[in-house]
């Protein structure tokens, strides 16, 4: 968590396609960085069985020769019966272009028109570096939240506290109308009833201390197991700051987003806890500070006092202070060697956790 620091996003392409921004241009959460085009579905037409020949008889009916375009209900071929009798006529299901028409199978191959796929700005900023054709590092400067645990994409609205202190839950009664479009904060949780009337209601993200997940699971519809998160089809994205039940949000993150109602921010649950973690976060861009601000994610030493987070069980989500960081590797229940660090939780408890479990708090 930080109030003003420099975060870097990467914006990329499925596939390759065209960069529409140059390095140095201005770039807003909804404006599109790059654009590419799918290949649309193939679609195959059984000509010799709608006709009722054999494979090798199909091509001498067929009107239409590869690399023809077709518009839904073209004519592809016809019989000419006996007599006028019997005559068949094939008309195309599909709007394309013809791919391929085989004398073995006797089908016909459409390609239907190709999807636009667009990766937008997510964030308020400026095009730091392109990528040639695939997309651009997007840059901005203002306040990072990050969660423990999130679910939904991006998206972007402003900023509204619901409730008065870290400790408070948000509930269906703090949810009004005038929330469409907007990113909630709450306190210590969010109820299902809560969850339920935001999406009804058209809120686009919230952010709380925590969540029962058995809320989550009914929500969802389904047990998310440990897989990444951000896919889910869900109207709103959430945002847990300490974990799962209903946990106070840590007094500093409150009054930071307290800080910052009525600002325009990014959000994204997207969450992946394992090799190559990805945060959920919460980002508000801010054009008008001054002085230098640290890069988010750059290097932050381990120290003697450095409030911390613990990512991983028994103490999954608590936060703490590092009070003592031992030199000598300790062997842990896997019988692995890796350093650890002593620290003092915010309940008062001291722990003694491998170094790889924690993340560093930016104040």
């Amino acid at each position: 968590m930080s109030a003003d620091v420099v975060v870097r996003r990467v914006r990329r392409l499925p596939i390759k396609g065209e960069v529409l921004l140059k390095q140095g241009d201005k770039v807003l959460c909804d404006q599109a960085v790059a654009r590419a085009l799918l290949p649309g579905p193939l679609q195959t037409v059984k000509l010799a069985e709608k006709l009722g020949v054999e494979a090798k008889d199909a091509r001498p009916m067929i009107s239409k020769k590869e690399g023809d375009t077709l518009t839904k209900g073209e004519v592809l071929c016809e019989t000419k019966g006996f007599f006028g009798l019997g005559k068949k006529r094939i008309e195309s299901d599909f709007t394309g272009t013809i791919e391929s028409i085989s004398d073995v199978t006797g089908n016909m191959l459409i390609r239907e028109a190709p999807i636009p796929v667009e990766i937008l700005g997510y964030i308020d900023g400026k095009i730091a570096e392109i990528i040639p054709d695939e997309g651009a590092l997007v840059e901005t400067r203002g306040a990072l939240i990050q969660g423990i645990f999130g679910v939904g994409g991006e998206r972007n609205g402003p900023i509204q506290v619901v409730v008065a202190s870290p400790a408070d839950i948000l509930d269906a009664g703090n949810i009004q109308a005038e929330h469409a479009g907007k990113i909630l904060v709450g306190g210590s949780g969010v109820t299902l009833a809560a969850l339920k009337k935001a999406s009804e209601s058209g809120v686009i993200g919230i952010v709380v201390g925590g969540i029962k997940d058995s809320d989550l699971i009914e929500f969802l519809g389904y047990d998310i197991g440990v897989a990444i998160t951000g896919q889910e089809n869900i109207s709103l994205s959430l945002v847990v700051t300490e974990g799962f039940g209903f946990l106070s949000m840590a007094d500093r993150t409150f009054n930071l987003l307290k800080s910052l109602e009525g600002k325009s921010a990014s959000i994204n649950g997207a969450t992946q806890i394992r090799a190559g973690v990805i945060r959920p976060e919460l980002i508000a861009p801010n054009d008008k500070a001054e002085g230098t601000a640290a890069a988010a994610g750059g290097a932050m030493e381990l120290k003697i006092g450095t409030p911390i987070r613990v990512i991983r069980e028994p103490y999954f989500g608590r936060l703490g202070t590092v009070t003592e960081l031992p030199a000598q590797l300790m062997v842990v229940e896997s019988g692995t060697e890796v350093r650890v660090m002593k620290a003092k939780l915010s309940n008062g408890e001291e722990v003694l956790v491998p170094r790889a479990n924690v993340e560093i708090i930016a104040t």
